[in-house]
């Protein structure tokens, strides 16, 4: 009997791009409680922020990706992936 195995959608790339960011959140924590600078504090929320941005674009890209080659496979057409991926990522704006 064969055994399928499956496969996370979301790869260990996307799962170390989150642990980032959570590091960088739990940065940022810290640097409140040492009471650092205003400036300093915006500066890495504004990073973290930023890590979330490509975190979410890789992460639509790599599923959109997916989701072509699975039509392509069907004959289907993939437009409608195309849409769901912008819509995504207009969303998350």
């Amino acid at each position: 009997m064969d055994q399928v195995q499956e496969r996370s959608q979301y790869g260990p790339e996307s799962k170390n791009r989150l642990k980032r960011i959570e590091g960088q959140v739990r940065g940022v924590i810290r640097m409140m409680e040492e009471d650092k600078e205003c400036k300093e504090v915006v500066t890495q929320l504004a990073a973290a922020r930023s890590a979330m941005d490509r975190a979410i674009g890789y992460i639509v890209a790599r599923n959109l990706e997916t989701s072509i080659k699975q039509a392509q496979e069907k004959d289907d057409d993939s437009q409608e992936y195309i849409e769901e991926a912008v819509k995504m990522i207009v969303k998350s704006r």
